[in-house]
């Protein structure tokens, strides 16, 4: 079974009913077989701004998701490094913070496949692993 690094807006969209990307994202999840991992990056970020826009019971009830369904992955000093190479290579795409923290754990993980919204970022940058990343869901909804 393939892990995957799950990323902030399929986190989001899984909790908010009216974002736009919500049915596709549960399904995504749904359907998944391998390990869900979840950055500790991307939990912070996530949990932010869910309580931000969402409220305090609607994160509490990310957090006990959370706790059910994800692992959890910490960042190293060798991720921090790697991701500080990334921002030099791609420095005039001024790259978001947790995006970095993906590719470098991805790297470190060897894992190939993102739970992402965000074309941007994981369409850009080339990992050392592999030649680019599947990013799922392949179909943004």
């Amino acid at each position: 079974m393939t892990a995957t690094l799950l990323d902030t807006g399929p986190l989001i969209a899984v909790v908010d009913r009216d974002d736009m990307h919500h049915a596709s994202c549960v399904r995504l999840l749904e359907q998944l077989e391998g390990p869900l991992l979840l950055p500790s990056t991307i939990l912070i970020e996530a949990g932010w701004t869910i309580n931000r826009h969402m409220g305090s019971a609607v994160h509490a009830k990310f957090l006990d998701l959370v706790t059910e369904e994800f692992e959890l992955v910490e960042l190293l000093a060798a991720d921090v490094r790697r991701m500080a190479e990334l921002v030099r290579l791609y420095r005039d795409a001024r790259l978001d913070p947790a995006d970095v923290s993906v590719v470098a754990i991805a790297e470190r993980l060897g894992i190939t496949q993102i739970a992402t919204i965000d074309r941007r970022d994981f369409g850009l940058i080339r990992p050392q692993h592999v030649a680019a990343f599947k990013l799922l869901p392949e179909v943004l909804a």
